[in-house]
């Protein structure tokens, strides 16, 4: 499978124009102008909506303009799946397993895998991320971070 500027523009204009157009009708119904005391609460959403928005017709039609370039060959295909694949997991799993267990997992999958990295290396640096995330968010700055379905099982 091969990808075009041309495709990668669309697809990303279309996103972008969608989250415009829902922030523009979602500040609708707080009001957009003024009021008796002042500027209405959905009148600055709504702005940055139609601007989100009219970037994103700009770019469709640059997009639809521009020549046929190939952007991704399907050799840098597999590699940003590669990239994004495990990502994708790892959002996935906080709300199930919580985010010091998702991060752990990730960070030793990606040194173990990835980098072809040492297990007991890999697994240090997983088991210090958890750490640091802990020490840094709920320590320092008292942040709780998502402990997941696991953590209220567990009662963590």
């Amino acid at each position: 499978m091969i990808i075009s500027r041309r495709s990668l523009e669309t697809a990303t204009a279309l996103l972008t124009g969608a989250f415009g157009a829902a922030v523009v009708v979602s500040s609708s119904s707080n009001g957009i102008g003024w009021s008796a005391s002042g500027v209405d609460a959905g009148t600055f959403p709504f702005i940055v909506g139609l601007i989100i928005l009219s970037g994103s017709v700009f770019n469709l039609v640059q997009g639809w303009l521009q020549a046929h370039d190939i952007v991704l060959r399907p050799s840098e295909l597999r590699r940003l799946g590669i990239l994004f694949i495990p990502a994708a997991v790892y959002v996935g799993v906080i709300p199930l397993i919580g985010m010091y267990l998702a991060s752990t997992g990730y960070v030793f999958g990606a040194l173990a895998w990835h980098k072809r990295g040492s297990l007991v290396f890999s697994g240090v640096a997983a088991i210090s991320t958890a750490l640091a995330l802990y020490l840094i968010f709920e320590r320092t700055f008292q942040i709780s971070l998502p402990r997941g379905l696991l953590g209220d099982i567990i009662g963590f």
